[in-house]
């Protein structure tokens, strides 16, 4: 008889994305070309309510089938030990940091390594967006430093769709605008894009306004990021006098309409970067019935500009850039007598179940970055 491996999961119920199932399942081992892994630690942040918000549109829910009916496995970024492999190059012991299920082991079938890492080739996966498929192995990341692994979780996964919108926004020449709008500017994928975008903002090319509630209006001030922060309820302050170009981390429907009906022919392009607010096809009729005058809203996402700029670039450039731009954000924002956001550190899943329902439900300080450890002890086969 085949021998089992139990392992707990965490499941989200596609009904109500703040909600979760822990259950207990038994695994087989793995069979050749197979590895199994331990989920170490993770973070947690808006951007996984997101992928779940998104889980069928998207196809977020594809990456990790559950086998139970109107359940998903929500996404999150972390790093794993294998436990157990059958694969030549990897060995138990070694450490990656990659795309994963919230599960205690997680199983793999490891393509494409090389001294950097996999990619995840089970067929389920192929027809995946890449860019979640690799894995990087630890002892050879440039930029893998093991006392910042909970800084690199909860900033890399945003810091990478802040780094490439801030390259795609200035690669189109701000789409004719010469200021940026940018909802939900306290979000940590929001203020990464404004930290990239220094440079110009210094050099007067672009405006850039935060909107954020009245709640964060001062945490969104205190990062110096932005020329002007506004709330909401006073966006009709902001004068529609020059080209306007709206950056939505919030996808907000009747912000929305607001921003296209106060700005009106100001307004030339709208950019939908993230939302677990609104998942209904982009187009001109809002969820409410509303008709958009002006642009249309365009989905961003990273991974049709990472290509690009790997063809512009070469994958190295690419990654070296990146990396300067990712170290000097992590530094700033974890560091010195004045950090943009302290690390919280929870244990086990049901900490990672109350987590989950105050981002779902907005209630999460955007101060706080938040990390899960998964330490019991991994079963060994």
């Amino acid at each position: 008889m085949t021998p089992l491996t139990t392992t707990a999961r965490l499941l989200t119920p596609k009904s109500d994305l703040g909600g979760a199932l822990i259950e207990t399942i038994d695994e087989a081992p793995p069979t050749p070309g197979d590895i199994r892994l331990k989920l170490d630690r993770f973070a947690l942040t808006t951007n996984n309510i997101t992928y779940a918000a998104f889980g069928e549109a998207m196809r977020y829910w594809d990456f990790f089938p559950t086998g139970r009916d109107g359940h998903g496995h929500m996404p999150v970024w972390g790093f794993a030990d294998v436990v157990a492999s059958t694969v030549e190059g990897i060995a138990a012991g070694e450490r990656f940091y990659g795309y994963f299920p919230i599960s205690d082991l997680v199983r793999m079938t490891p393509g494409r390594i090389t001294p950097r890492g996999f990619y995840d080739v089970a067929p389920h996966r192929l027809p995946l967006t890449s860019a979640y498929n690799q894995y990087t192995r630890c002892s050879q990341d440039a930029a893998y430093d093991p006392a910042r692994e909970n800084a690199q979780m909860l900033v890399r996964p945003l810091f990478i769709t802040s780094f490439v919108l801030a390259d795609y926004l200035a690669d189109n020449g701000w789409f004719g605008a010469s200021r940026l709008v940018v909802s939900s500017a306290s979000s940590k994928t929001a203020y990464g894009a404004a930290f990239c975008l220094g440079a110009a903002r210094a050099a007067g090319r672009i405006e850039l306004v935060g909107l954020t509630s009245a709640g964060n209006r001062g945490f969104t001030e205190d990062l110096g990021l932005y020329d002007r922060v506004v709330t909401y309820d006073r966006l009709e302050d902001i004068a529609a006098d020059r080209p306007v170009l709206y950056v939505d981390f919030s996808g907000d429907d009747r912000l929305r309409a607001r921003i296209h009906g106060h700005f009106g022919p100001a307004l030339v392009h709208d950019c939908l970067v993230g939302s677990a607010a609104n998942t209904a096809p982009l187009d001109r009729t809002l969820a409410h019935g509303a008709t958009l005058p002006g642009p249309a809203p365009v989905m961003f996402f990273a991974p049709v500009q990472i290509r690009k700029r790997n063809t512009d670039w070469g994958g190295a450039e690419f990654t070296r850039r990146f990396n300067i731009d990712q170290t000097a954000f992590i530094t700033r924002a974890t560091t010195g007598d004045a950090p943009w956001m302290t690390i919280s550190e929870a244990r086990g899943m049901d900490a990672a179940v109350a987590q989950i329902r105050q981002l779902h439900d907005g209630t999460a300080d955007p101060r706080v970055g938040h990390v899960i450890v998964l330490d019991q002890p991994a079963s060994r086969l």
